[in-house]
């Protein structure tokens, strides 16, 4: 089932998500298991897996010179999406993103999620490789996030690369994309960025889901700014639980979104990864409980593996 229809079948009560990464190279998918067999009873409408663009190392060698190495450390996506739906009977939504894919690698994988019944798709561009300054697109790839909206909305109509293909089976992904209630922070400022989102929306984007925020009242007002630009799809808020002191500099620093005062001086009142953990739990659940009163569609948890703090979590909120 698709996420709009999701939303659609709730009749404006507020469903659940998950977000995961897939394990690091070498790991099992046990460990996912293990991760969302405690989860899986409080019934998320789906399931979203992270896709990791390659990195790149550089290895010395024994002549003394440099071996530049590409390795993709989560890899996994797409058998991830499959095996959660046959374990578990649920929706997922692989990421796609722009980098490490030209275009007709892409047309390839979006016929194969379509071959296993996968149809939805979180369209993003993705981050820049590390020792890379700004994102650099694959050669005869898709530069912005937005040109992946169009060749899915291609899809869905039947129109593929080889424009020669006789009855071209259209696909049926339903299309999500990101949205930045504290702007993306290469935005020039967050009416330009409003007008990006929009674009991604008006190239066919059924729904978008919003990088983590700390400040609900952000999110209200993000919100309201794009029912104003003539935004209409759903708006669903993405969580994440901060259970660590250092968290603090480290999530602005990496994600370029700020903490509300309130949470910042009870959070450096903490004096152990206990306490920091409760702090970062109730905060959550506060969050989550006035986005859910106030018509969230979904709350959209980033749960980093961390299934005793979900737990604790989702206790509360469901």
């Amino acid at each position: 089932m698709k996420v709009c229809e999701h939303i659609d079948n709730a009749k404006g009560k507020t469903l659940l998500s998950y977000e995961v990464l897939p394990p690091l190279k070498g790991g099992r998918m046990d460990d996912i298991f293990n991760m969302l067999d405690p989860l899986m009873e409080y019934k998320p409408a789906f399931i979203d897996v992270t896709y990791h663009r390659e990195d790149i190392i550089f290895n010395k060698r024994d002549s003394g010179f440099y071996e530049k190495l590409s390795i993709r450390k989560r890899p996994g996506t797409v058998g991830i999406c499959a095996s959660l739906m046959h374990k578990y009977h649920v929706d997922t939504v692989p990421h796609l993103i722009c980098g490490g894919f030209s275009i007709s690698e892409t047309e390839d994988a979006l016929i194969d999620l379509a071959f296993l019944g996968i149809d939805n798709v979180l369209a993003l561009r993705g981050d820049p490789r590390n020792m890379e300054p700004k994102f650099i697109p694959e050669t005869n790839g898709h530069k912005y996030a937005v040109d992946l909206v169009h060749q899915l909305q291609h899809m869905n109509v039947g129109q593929y690369l080889d424009q020669n293909l006789a009855n071209a089976a259209p696909t049926e992904f339903c299309i999500g994309v990101a949205g930045y209630p504290e702007k993306h922070f290469e935005a020039p400022n967050f009416d330009t960025d409003l007008q990006y989102l929009k674009k991604k929306v008006d190239a066919g984007a059924d729904y978008i889901v919003t990088q983590m925020f700390f400040d609900n009242a952000k999110y209200f007002n993000f919100v309201d700014k794009c029912r104003a630009a003539g935004i209409d799809v759903p708006i669903i808020p993405g969580l994440k639980p901060v259970t660590r002191k250092y968290q603090l500099s480290s999530i602005p620093r990496m994600f370029y979104i700020d903490f509300p005062e309130d949470f910042v001086k009870e959070m450096e009142k903490t004096k152990n990864t206990k306490e920091s953990q409760q702090v970062g739990v109730e905060w959550c659940i506060a969050q989550s409980k006035e986005l859910a009163a106030k018509g969230a569609p979904i709350l959209h948890y980033y749960t980093m593996g961390d299934t005793d703090t979900m737990l604790k979590i989702l206790k509360e909120v469901v």
